[in-house]
């Protein structure tokens, strides 16, 4: 199930508040700024800040 642009569009990162990406195969949610991913299960964006990860 794809994500809809314009939910992508409002969805900011809860830690930060920064923008997120969709990343490939849409497996998360990344943020630009802080780097966390949150993931994306059963095509919901899973918005919890204990649920992220961070990237390098």
């Amino acid at each position: 199930m794809a994500l809809l642009k314009e939910l992508l569009e409002i969805l900011i990162c809860p830690a930060c508040r920064s923008d997120l990406v969709l990343q490939d195969a849409e497996s998360g949610l990344k943020c630009t700024q802080c780097r966390r991913v949150y993931p994306i299960r059963d095509g919901i964006p899973v918005m919890l800040i204990d649920e992220a990860r961070i990237e390098d």
